[in-house]
């Protein structure tokens, strides 16, 4: 079954194009089992990182290399507070989708 990942963070002021040129250097096929992730823009220093994946064994087989690209940028990355560390991630099997229509 499809499973997601998501990871909300939040980018030191002025480098958002370093954070991203390190998120752009990721392989398709570091992770296995990663069918596509996307960065998305959610204010001016904000981000949300959404992964497709085969299955949740796929995420939890990845999380070591996860945490090796999280290390590489870690120091670009402000404290979100409330004991969250610099990142918010949460992940789970999709329980309803909508199929893409192929034109």
């Amino acid at each position: 079954m499809t499973a997601y990942n998501v990871v909300r963070m939040r980018v030191k002021p002025g480098r958002n194009e370093d954070y991203l040129e390190v998120q752009r250097a990721i392989g398709h096929d570091t992770f296995a089992g990663m069918r596509s992730v996307a960065i998305i823009k959610t204010g001016e220093c904000d981000f949300c990182l959404i992964g497709e994946w085969d299955s949740m064994d796929a995420i939890v087989a990845a999380r070591p290399k996860m945490i090796a690209t999280l290390d590489r940028s870690r120091e670009m990355l402000e404290d979100l507070g409330g004991d969250l560390g610099v990142t918010d991630p949460i992940s789970g099997e999709a329980v309803f989708e909508v199929p893409r229509q192929l034109a």
